[in-house]
């Protein structure tokens, strides 16, 4: 019998900051072995996102009426595509175990990035249905399928690796990483401009190709087998003595043998297996309420899909000076924040609730927008950045922590993969209209509105927080995470 919990002694509010940065520094090398492939992947993805609709407008599109339009439609089919795929190809972790399917995402990855890039070097433009239009878009179905495996698999990863005190940390962390790569970028007008290197957008594009294979090479050196067996067993037992701990027990002790073998064991395939009535009756979507939270983050997530979408183009053609010429400093501030600020915020909220969080964090984030409806001031732009990031470090990791912490054993990438499909549909939505947007109100040449475009997305943005508070009756009441309870 368990002896009764003691009163707690009070907690060092520095402590309770510090910790958890303690706790994951302690983490196994396979963890960290995924960190660096992603602030590797997260670079690449980002640097090639940032240029894709210029690249689209001003070559692969060269002499199309109106190029602004298409140009938002393919890079749409590159960031939806990718959502999609990790709906259907969220399994794939699940079924196969993390490393190869972070093997086989990366080698999906730079087959497409080589796509993109030769394509540039190889065809001329000539418009839509062009054959550098369509070897570019093969080289994006390629990207499509990587990343729809390599996501999941990271993040069921990262909850193979880590126990409950280092969790949230962990996948604020990853996320943080992300980020991380995806500022690294800002320094590429280095590579790009003819002041400098002068290697054009084409050239950068081969440099992320290059750092592909680097990622690839990382991930095939630092988590091979043994670590990775290693990691899943040491997490499992630090687990199971969390628990006890919790309870008053003793842990039990298994042998390194036995936490290896239950290391080892494959998980049950999940995904669309032959007992299809098994599959649907467990689904995620299946829980009214999960499935509402998720779709209600839609509206704020607009301006994710804006950071590329919109926002570099917006840069470059609305401000004078160093700010509108090397876009991609201030396009790309918003990673290195969240880079910055993702950690943080974990570790100083890491006991608040969910649900809560959610509220502050998708309204801090929403509410920004309104300062560029009142103007192209550079020090508006670096307003909105800064305090939309910190709105995005409240709610976003911990929503990505919830997803994987709910699902049951062996489908953790299925529920990541079920999580991003209201992202998927940001991602078709937002390019429907981002390039009539642009065109409208930015236009390359002629009279400009900007503040307008901003107006209008800020009210858009702002319906999550309404929708999140006028179900906090239905849904916030239970909606719980493991570091709630």
């Amino acid at each position: 019998m368990a002896e009764p919990a003691t009163t707690a002694a009070p907690t060092n509010p520095l402590k309770q900051i510090v910790q958890p940065f303690i706790d994951l520094v302690h983490s196994p090398r396979a963890l960290w072995g995924v960190n660096l492939a992603y602030v590797l992947e997260g670079t690449a993805y980002f640097g090639v996102l940032s240029y894709l609709a210029i690249y689209f407008s001003d070559f692969v599109f060269r002499g199309v009426p109106n190029p602004d339009v298409p140009a938002g439609l393919m890079v749409g089919v590159l960031t939806a595509g990718i959502t999609l795929s990790m709906f259907f190809l969220g399994f794939v972790a699940d079924k196969f175990g993390v490393r190869h399917a972070l093997i086989w995402a990366f080698l999906f990855l730079l087959g497409g990035r080589i796509l993109i890039a030769g394509a540039g070097y190889v065809f001329q433009p000539a418009g839509l249905g062009s054959t550098l239009h369509l070897v570019t878009m093969a080289g994006i179905a390629l990207i499509v399928i990587g990343y729809g495996i390599y996501q999941p698999a990271a993040y069921t990863a990262v909850k193979q690796f880590t126990n409950p005190k280092t969790a949230g940390m962990a996948f604020a962390m990853l996320y943080a990483l992300m980020n991380l790569g995806g500022w690294l970028p800002s320094f590429t007008f280095l590579l790009r401009d003819d002041d400098y290197l002068g290697i054009g957008i084409v050239g950068v594009f081969w440099v992320y190709a290059a750092m592909t294979v680097v990622a690839l090479v990382v991930t095939i050196a630092l988590l091979n087998r043994s670590t990775v067996a290693n990691a899943i067993a040491t997490a499992k037992a630090e687990t199971a003595a969390i628990k006890a701990a919790e309870r008053g027990e003793t842990a039990p002790v298994a042998s390194a043998a036995a936490a290896k073998e239950a290391a080892d064991t494959p998980a049950k395939p999940v995904g669309f297996r032959a007992n299809f009535k098994d599959w649907l009756v467990n689904h995620p979507f299946t829980d009214l309420k999960f499935t509402f939270f998720i779709f209600a983050l839609i509206p704020v997530q607009t301006l994710f899909a804006y950071n590329w979408l919109v926002l570099p183009v917006y840069i470059n053609r609305s401000y004078s000076g160093w700010i509108g010429e090397y876009f991609e400093i201030a396009a790309n501030f918003n990673p290195i924040l969240i880079f910055i600020f993702a950690p943080i915020v974990a570790a100083v909220t890491q006991k608040r609730k969910v649900y809560n969080m959610m509220i502050a964090g998708t309204f801090i984030m929403a509410a920004p927008a309104f300062f560029l409806a009142f103007g192209t001031n550079g020090y508006l732009l670096f307003a909105y950045l800064l305090v939309m990031t910190i709105g995005e470090a409240m709610w976003q990791p911990r929503f990505l922590q919830y997803a994987a912490e709910i699902a049951p054993e062996g489908r953790t990438g299925v529920y990541m993969g079920v999580a991003q499909f209201p992202w998927f549909l940001t991602k078709m939505i937002v390019p429907l209209y981002s390039g009539t947007l642009i065109a409208k109100y930015v236009p390359a040449d002629g009279f400009k509105n900007p503040e307008k475009l901003w107006l209008i997305s800020a009210c858009i943005a702002m319906f999550s927080t309404v929708f999140l508070i006028l179900a906090r009756g239905w849904i916030g009441k239970d909606f719980k995470t493991k570091a709630d309870d």
